[in-house]
């Protein structure tokens, strides 16, 4: 008897949640394709960056027995003939497809000289070529990061820690997926670490040695991260798939692509119904689960249950010795209610170690993994409104 062939691009916190999950059904034979051999914890990039900790995990803790691992890149979706072309010339058939490549940090090109003189920090690479580029620089050179989200407040923190000169450039809001509260929170532990906050200023120009602000300031810099935005691969949109604006693969609230019943998508390059949930691994490893159960209902000849999915909380390094771990409700929208300090980074890295232990445990018992329900995302218009 033949098995049901799943292919998985990307082997992210949502791929490779989804990739153990599939076992559930003896007659289904997983691939995961992904273009490393090991698993990258995108939310240690920040600690990878300042030599603090390792961001990558061997595949081999990870993966359950019988899935397979295709060290290699997709270039196609040939939607039409079940197939997935790949960068080393060779093709994988598949009877269902889960579409889960994740996100990557995005240097603006609208901003003269970033692309040229700035370094991004989403991807494994980018954060192994800036370690290098930090440890060449004297220790109390300047260094600046743009981008006042998650990304920027860790990278920042986690310098300073070090004892670097750290000068953090928000363009307009500090943290602004907190609230009120946990952004001050934030704000006094990064000013403990010597962090200069520059929470309005607007980068204009990046040189080689300096940032210049709109309102003709210039930083001086001898490295200059770039962590503001973030972006999809352009894979779905490359193949004939419909995307939303930032080329995210459009599904309906099961997460099946639009165009194609047998493709479904999971994590930040997943945009159910015009509504993505915020890109993060909270979201990424329920999306892997739900996923995974889309494609066993279809195997099963069943309808697959509509995405249910809610959030508890974020939670924002702030150095090794200190975080913010904002509470929200079930919507993501964040309530007064925060905890800080020691106590938040200690539960802090509670969770991101956790985020390796669901995952692990998903292969030892699949199906094993849970999540908050009950939330609610805004419209498409309403989100658009937040931008």
């Amino acid at each position: 008897m033949n098995r049901i062939q799943v292919v998985i691009l990307g082997g992210g916190y949502a791929g490779t949640l989804a990739a153990n999950r599939l076992r559930r059904h003896p007659g289904v034979a997983v691939t995961l394709v992904n273009p490393r051999p090991a698993f990258v914890e995108r939310i240690r990039l920040h600690q990878q960056v300042a030599g603090t900790g390792s961001a990558t995990v061997d595949y081999a803790d990870l993966l359950g027995d019988g899935v397979r691992l295709v060290v290699d890149s997709a270039t196609r979706i040939d939607a039409a003939g079940h197939r997935v072309l790949l960068a080393s010339g060779a093709a994988l058939r598949y009877d269902y497809l889960v579409y889960a490549v994740g996100s990557t940090g995005a240097v603006t090109p609208a901003v003269p000289g970033a692309a040229e003189f700035a370094y991004p920090i989403g991807e494994l690479e980018q954060a192994s070529r800036l370690l290098t580029r930090i440890g060449e620089v004297p220790p109390d050179a300047p260094v600046t990061v743009v981008g006042g989200g998650l990304t920027g407040i860790e990278t920042a923190a986690e310098l300073a820690e070090q004892g670097r000169r750290v000068t953090l450039v928000c363009g307009g809001t500090l943290a602004p997926s907190l609230g009120v509260p946990g952004r001050r929170s934030v704000a006094k532990a990064l000013r403990r670490l010597g962090v200069a906050l520059r929470e309005t200023a607007v980068v204009a120009q990046v040189r080689a040695d300096s940032v210049l602000l709109a309102d003709g300031e210039v930083l001086p810099g001898a490295v200059t991260i770039w962590t503001a935005g973030f972006g999809v691969p352009d894979l779905a949109s490359a193949s004939g798939l419909a995307t939303d604006g930032l080329g995210r693969l459009r599904t309906d609230e099961t997460l099946t692509c639009v165009d194609n019943p047998w493709i479904v998508a999971a994590g930040d390059a997943a945009c159910p119904s015009g509504r993505p949930l915020r890109m993060s691994c909270q979201a990424a490893l329920p999306l892997g689960a739900q996923a995974a159960d889309t494609v066993l209902a279809r195997i099963a000849g069943q309808a697959p249950a509509a995405l249910d999915q809610g959030f508890v909380s974020q939670c924002i390094s702030v150095g090794r010795r200190a975080a913010t771990l904002q509470f929200a409700r079930r919507d993501d929208t964040p309530v007064r209610a925060y905890l800080g300090g020691r106590l938040a980074a200690v539960a802090k890295e509670s969770i991101c170690r956790y985020t390796v232990k669901w995952i692990r445990g998903e292969a030892a018992k699949p199906g094993s993994f849970r999540w908050p329900r009950g939330g609610t995302r805004p419209s498409a218009a309403e989100q658009q409104a937040r931008v």
